[in-house]
């Protein structure tokens, strides 16, 4: 007699859904800028540049681009060749920084190599930094004054606070040590009192941090890095990874699946982190904006 079939454990995890909250958050952003060009006749402007033909950057800047006219803000995108140097993306950059119209400066990353990229961020505006990428926003992190969060580190802080996830007291990993990501993150959420370890490419034996974690922040760009072993049972799972197979899928650096049924919530990819990082690009562009009415 042969052996019943085995039936697959459906997922436990509560799904937090970036689509829907993102949805929601730019209605409440086009909301924002009809009032403010009311009351101001000022239209909040972002200006993004972009260097070379990489046409996942090119994607990147086109969905900001599109993302831009659903809610009103004002977008100019500017284009550089692979070729063009330092200096003169500095001068750009200054120019931009005197124009009334542009609010908000974006540099759609990676740059080229030949591109000393600190010297070109640190160049914009602190006021219309709406990245977060200048020093003295990555910096503010630590004691708190920042004008503007990175977008990705301010996106998933909002999906937690949206799914109501207690943050203070609570033990997270956050799984990669980027400048962009991983290293802001970490000091976000340590500001809400959360205590809060970093793992990176040189962590050795990884899971016997990440099974101790209750928020799960991995952002670590390997697809399938973090697999149900890894993870405490009930743990808040958000996976910042967006990798593309060569079938073309796309996928996150958590093995969703397995872990989903293990943890308490988890996001998705794609449709988790990734649309609220241009939401919170928007809402930071709008802020910037105010910044200049006086």
């Amino acid at each position: 007699m042969s052996a019943p079939a085995r039936v697959a454990t459906p997922p436990t995890a509560a799904i937090i859904d970036g689509r829907a909250l993102a949805r929601n958050m730019r209605c409440d952003i086009r909301a924002r800028v009809v009032d403010f060009v009311s009351r101001h006749g000022v239209v909040p402007g972002l200006a993004v540049i972009l260097v070379g033909d990489d046409p996942a950057s090119a994607i990147y800047v086109g969905n900001k681009i599109k993302a831009c006219e659903q809610v009103g803000i004002h977008s100019r995108t500017i284009r550089c060749d692979q070729g063009v140097t330092t200096a003169d993306l500095l001068a750009l950059v200054e120019t931009l920084n005197r124009d009334p119209a542009i609010h908000g400066i974006l540099i759609q990353l990676p740059l080229p190599a030949h591109i000393d990229m600190p010297a070109v961020l640190d160049a914009i505006d602190v006021n219309k930094d709406v990245d977060g990428f200048h020093l003295y926003n990555i910096g503010g992190l630590i004691v708190g004054s920042t004008v503007f969060s990175p977008c990705t580190p301010y996106g998933v802080l909002k999906l937690l606070e949206h799914a109501n996830i207690p943050i203070e007291g609570q033990n997270v990993v956050v799984v990669g040590a980027s400048n962009i990501v991983g290293k802001p993150t970490a000091l976000m959420l340590m500001a809400r009192d959360a205590t809060v370890s970093i793992c990176h490419a040189k962590t050795r034996d990884l899971a016997q941090f990440t099974i101790l974690a209750d928020i799960l922040v991995v952002a670590a760009g390997v697809p399938r890095l973090i697999v149900p072993q890894m993870v405490k049972q009930g743990a808040v799972v958000i996976d910042v990874g967006i990798n593309r197979l060569p079938d073309g899928t796309i996928i996150g650096d958590v093995d969703f699946d397995g872990v989903a049924r293990k943890a308490s919530h988890i996001t998705p990819v794609p449709g988790g982190v990734g649309p609220m990082t241009v939401t919170m690009l928007l809402s930071n562009t709008v802020d910037a904006a105010a910044r200049f009415i006086v």
